[in-house]
């Protein structure tokens, strides 16, 4: 059985009610309050099982189950999952290609996504890996306001990666 214990399934023999308009009853028998919420047209529906003694109300489990599942699903609704984006760079770009994919990186950040900047290396490039080193530097330098540097410039094959993340 998924969700809430209620009528016959509440196992412990007494319970805390609280009733339908919020008002507690105080400790009863389990079968008692079982009865009172019957007579109400309402199950006992146990809210807090883990408590000394466990919490019951008297409410309509369909109703309860449904308000759940609603409350449920707004909650996955409104989570905003972090995405890393990649922003791909060389080692002598320009300057005008630079701001343009710098602002793109801040835009990014700006929505709580993670970036990962890749500086690709071509050729002779390769034995020039302090270029692409500080073309990356100035990277952190620009975003250091508005983010951390979460893993350190290294080199990957003929690629050197670095994450930025949302402070």
């Amino acid at each position: 059985m998924n969700g809430p214990r209620f009528n016959e399934w509440i196992v412990s023999p007494k319970v805390r009610v609280i009733d339908h308009e919020g008002e507690n009853l105080g400790v009863m028998y389990t079968r008692e309050a079982m009865a009172a919420a019957q007579e109400l047209g309402l199950d006992l529906v146990e809210v807090s099982p883990n408590a000394d003694p466990p919490v019951a109300k008297y409410l309509d489990v369909g109703k309860f189950k449904y308000e759940a599942q609603k409350k449920a699903n707004l909650a996955r609704k409104s989570q905003k999952t972090q995405e890393i984006k990649e922003i791909k760079m060389r080692p002598n770009i320009d300057d005008h290609d630079y701001d343009t994919k710098m602002k793109k990186v801040a835009e990014f950040i700006e929505e709580g996504d993670k970036v990962k900047v890749t500086m690709r290396f071509r050729g002779r490039e390769l034995s020039h890996g302090q270029l692409g080193m500080a073309v990356l530097h100035r990277v952190a330098e620009q975003t250091s306001e508005i983010a951390k540097i979460e893993a350190h410039p290294r080199m990957e094959g003929r690629q050197m990666l670095m994450v930025t993340a949302p402070k």
